[in-house]
């Protein structure tokens, strides 16, 4: 059984007892999150797509940390110019923790 969920601009294919990484939600560590935006869901024979999303299907989640990524660094550059510009950014996440998947 999974599901195709959205929630930060992103599309994630989850199943129950998944561990995952996604853009920061709001919620504090150990509490309970819903997903209502579920785009498709297969109990494993069946498929059902959503237009664009299904209606009464829900998945269910806890977060379990809120945290921030690796250090991306940004490195601007112009050649024969002495410009040189060096930057650091650090994304938000939160870990779920998939729980239930209902359609």
């Amino acid at each position: 059984m999974y599901a195709v969920i959205r929630t930060g601009g992103k599309q994630y294919k989850v199943h129950e007892e998944q561990i995952l990484k996604v853009e920061k939600l709001e919620g504090t560590e150990g509490s309970q999150i819903e997903f209502d935006d579920v785009l498709m869901y297969s109990d494993g024979e069946m498929v059902t797509l959503g237009a664009p999303k299904l209606e009464n299907a829900l998945v269910k989640a806890h977060i379990l940390e809120q945290g921030r990524g690796k250090k991306q660094l940004v490195f601007k550059y112009k050649r024969r110019k002495g410009y040189r510009k060096m930057q650091g950014h650090k994304q938000y996440y939160t870990e779920i923790k998939i729980e239930s998947i209902s359609a």
